[in-house]
């Protein structure tokens, strides 16, 4: 999958209003009532990820998991990280 252009990533931002653009990747924090709530999103969407053959940067602290999403086989930023953002934020 080809990296996006800079006008690109402004367009797919808009997608997924919640995540920021932090170099060559998109990243949220999503909070949760505590840590168990927490495990069970991360393995909801380690199911996905894997599914999709593209996993984030995952960093779990207590009630908050922070995801970061880079292709990094392509240097950068590519549909496929806006497409399971997406994903991500219907769990």
């Amino acid at each position: 999958m080809a990296k996006l252009t800079p006008a690109q990533i402004k367009t797919a931002l808009k997608s997924v209003p919640d995540w920021t653009k932090k170099g060559a990747a998109i990243s949220r924090t999503f909070q949760f009532k505590d840590f168990p709530a927490a495990i069970k999103f991360v393995n909801a969407l380690a199911k996905l990820a894997e599914k999709a053959w593209h996993h984030p940067d995952i960093d779990i602290r207590w009630n908050k998991v922070t995801l970061t999403l880079t292709t990094h086989d392509e240097g950068g930023l590519t549909q496929k990280d806006f497409d399971l953002a997406q994903k991500f934020d219907k769990l």
